[in-house]
Parts: C-alpha cells; sequence; structure tokens
C-alpha cells in the first residue's frame, strides 16, 4: 500500500505518529519574561494539536537565559518552571499528537540580551544586518562541554515533563550550525579546522542527549542542506553530518537551510528547486539515496496530492508545515479531509532578504497569538502597516523581557 499523509509512521524509538503531518518549529515568542510557557503559549499549543496533526515541534526554547534568539523565547535550564512545562506538554499531546521540543542556542546571533558579548566557534562577526554589531568571542574548550551539558540538561527536563522528545536545533545559523560552518569556525582543535572536526560538537549533543532522554523517546537534528552563502556548508558536506547523525542513532532528520543572512528556509532565497513545491527536495532524494534515516520536509510544500507524491516515492517519511500552521490550526484535518485549500496569504514584504525575513517572523508570531485566542480568520498583511506593527510588538517584548 503507497505511503500517504494518513499513514501512521513508526520511529526508530518505538513511538508511532499517527499520521505524517508535522507542525514546523516556529518561534512564538509569547513566552514569559522570565522564560516560562505562558498561558498564551499553552492554548496555542491546544488549538494546534486540535486540527489532527500527528506531530508538534516547538519553536526555540533557549537552553541558557543569557543567550535569547528573539524576546519572549521559552526557556528551559532548571525545573523552575517544570510544572507549566508539563502543562505544555500535555496541551500538545491531548488529541493523540507527539510533542517534541525543539532545544537551541543562538551563539554568535542572539538578540538579548543586549549588553552581554554573544559567543561562538570563534571571534568572527555574522554577516547578518543588525547581529554584527557586537563581536562574539569563542568559547573556550570547557565551555564547549558545559554547553554539551546544557543541551543534554535541558532535554532530561523535557521528557521529565512529559515531552515525547526533542530536536537538536543545528541549523540557520545558530550555534551548532556555526561550528559546522567553515565561515563561522575557524578553529584549529578538536572541534575545527576540517568537516569531521567542525561536527564534532553537534555529534557530543546528540549522544549527550540520548544518554539524557533514554532511547525510548524521540532525537531529531534539524540540519542545512546548504547554507546559501559562499564559505558555509555546503551540500556535499552537508551530507556527510547527515550520515554520521544516522550512524549516531537519531530518529528523525529534519531538512531545511539557510540563515539569516540567506534565508533559505522562508522561500526569501530560491534554490534549484525552486520551479518545485518543495525547498529542499533535492537534498531529501540525494540523500534517500545513501541513508535509510526517516526524513522530515519542510518548506513550501503545500497541496496533499504533492505530499503523497513525495511520500509515496519514499523520498520523506514526514511532511513539515510552517507557514499553513501559523495562519489555520486546522490545516492538517483539512488535508487529511481532501478539503480544497484557499490561496494562503503572505507575509508583508519590502523586497530586501533580512527584513523580509524578520517580518515574516514578527507577522507569524502575530498570528499565533490569534489562534491561541481562538480567532479563525488569518491576520491581512499589508508593508506598512505590518512593518510598523512587527515594530512596536517586538520592541516592547524586548524592553519588557
Amino acid at each position: 500500500m503507497s505511503v500517504t499523509i494518513a499513514s501512521p509512521l513508526t520511529l526508530p524509538c518505538g513511538i508511532t505518529l499517527k499520521n505524517r503531518i508535522a507542525k514546523a518549529a516556529m518561534s512564538e515568542q509569547i513566552a514569559e519574561a522570565n522564560g516560562a510557557p505562558s498561558e498564551t503559549l499553552i492554548r496555542l499549543y491546544a488549538n494546534w494539536a486540535h486540527g489532527g496533526v500527528g506531530m508538534l515541534m516547538t519553536g526555540n526554547v533557549m537552553i541558557d537565559h543569557n543567550a535569547l534568539v528573539e524576546p519572549r523565547n521559552a526557556v528551559l535550564e532548571d525545573d523552575k518552571h517544570l510544572d507549566l512545562v508539563a502543562r505544555w506538554a500535555r496541551a500538545g499531546n491531548a488529541h493523540g499528537a507527539a510533542m517534541i521540543m525543539q532545544i537551541n542556542h543562538p551563539g554568535r546571533v542572539p538578540v538579548l540580551p543586549l549588553l552581554r558579548q554573544p559567543v561562538g566557534p570563534s571571534a568572527i562577526r555574522p554577516g547578518q544586518l543588525g547581529y554584527n554589531l557586537r563581536k562574539p568571542r569563542a568559547l573556550s574548550k570547557t565551555e564547549v562541554k558545559d554547553m554539551i551539558a546544557r543541551y543534554a540538561r535541558t532535554a532530561q527536563l523535557a521528557v521529565e515533563a512529559g515531552f515525547n522528545g526533542v530536536q537538536v536545533h543545528a541549523a540557520h545559523g545558530y550555534l551548532l550550525s556555526q561550528f559546522l560552518s567553515p565561515k563561522a569556525n575557524h578553529r584549529d582543535d578538536e572541534y575545527g579546522g576540517d568537516p569531521k572536526r567542525r561536527m564534532a560538537m553537534l555529534l557530543e549533543v546528540v549522544e549527550a542527549v540520548r544518554a539524557a532522554i533514554g532511547h525510548d523517546k524521540v532525537l531529531s537534528v534539524k540540519l542545512n542542506s546548504s547554507d546559501f552563502e559562499n564559505g558555509g556548508l555546503t551540500a556535499e558536506e552537508s551530507l556527510d553530518v547527515a550520515l554520521a547523525l544516522e550512524a549516531a542513532g537519531i530518529d528523525l532528520l529534519e531538512i531545511s537551510g539557510g540563515n539569516y543572512e540567506a534565508p533559505a528556509m522562508t522561500g526569501v532565497v530560491k534554490s534549484s528547486t525552486a520551479s518545485r513545491e518543495a525547498y529542499f527536495l533535492s537534498y531529501a532524494e540525494q540523500l534517500r539515496e545513501l541513508s535509510k534515516i526517516p526524513l522530515m520536509l519542510t518548506g513550501g510544500v503545500r497541496t496533499a496530492e504533492f505530499m503523497n507524491e513525495v511520500l509515496g516515492a519514499g523520498a520523506v517519511d514526514v511532511i513539515g508545515l510552517g507557514r499553513p500552521m501559523a495562519l489555520h490550526a486546522d490545516y492538517p484535518a483539512r488535508l487529511l479531509a481532501g478539503t480544497t485549500q484557499e490561496e494562503l496569504p503572505r507575509a508583508p514584504r519590502a523586497g530586501f532578504g533580512p527584513v523580509d525575513a524578520w517580518m515574516q517572523l514578527a507577522w507569524h508570531a502575530a498570528n499565533f497569538e490569534r489562534i491561541a485566542n481562538g480567532s479563525p480568520k488569518p491576520l491581512t498583511p499589508g508593508l506598512i502597516r505590518g512593518l510598523a506593527k512587527a515594530t512596536a510588538t517586538m520592541s516592547r517584548k524586548a524592553l519588557t523581557q
């Protein structure tokens, strides 16, 4: 029987997804100022869980309160708010979806705290507009080991609270992605200098996280197919990383690409698959020829027909939805029922990649609050209005963090 979006999937750890549709991670920015899950965040996942999805991947949960990707990120570094984290997990699990926590550290590109020096693999400023104002400090080997332990501690707390597993974020130009990038990583120790050593930190994180959560929980990794910028991680090197992750025993690899200098993950930067529905499908097809690792494809996929085509061909195993889930909490149920999909509105755009990526992030965050409050109608985009509202909202959150 051909695999479709309605088919269940049992991952290597033994956890079964009720269907092949996942809500991909999107940074919600609606946690409390102290990093605890807010009532709004819990309601958001309760509404998403009701929409028929097989797996819910949270947005950034930070492993260190001293390094946030955006204002109002959730933080999990101790058991201080574990009761709220457990409520968050139960909200996502309520209708049979697997609830997976994405754990992350921004490395050299944190938004907050503003007065704290960022850290990274090397003391190299990022090229991203706005992020290059602060020169990062290179992590010492002792600090790298401490960072690995932080990933493991957050993962352990997540499963203690009732999450079905974690996703280690190693894409989009954040810390682990920086270690993989020859452009960001100029180290000459065991964590840099050649492709094998550049992947060492990620593999040590995976090993530590697995030891922390056990073999019966989901261990996923989000990996760039390419950094889509000169001097960054290439597709060839990424394939080698993927094969190493398979050998390390992860349960699910999510394929993405780019960073906020070259935001391919938002569709702003077009890849060689631009004429097709999925941004990163060609990479998935290359990897499938080499590997049997369960693959999740996110980015640009919209129609049930296309999803069933790539699932049936065996190119990937799970389809991740981002923007559709930011607009319609029940998008998976509509796909499964074969309901005709209307054209999805797009976030306002200014025509400049980094600004457009930021606008999309802010617009999605506004829609998350709408979904949490039970309003079914997506916000109407408009460049001037959207830019003004996004600026005001982000500024308010940053000032009250």
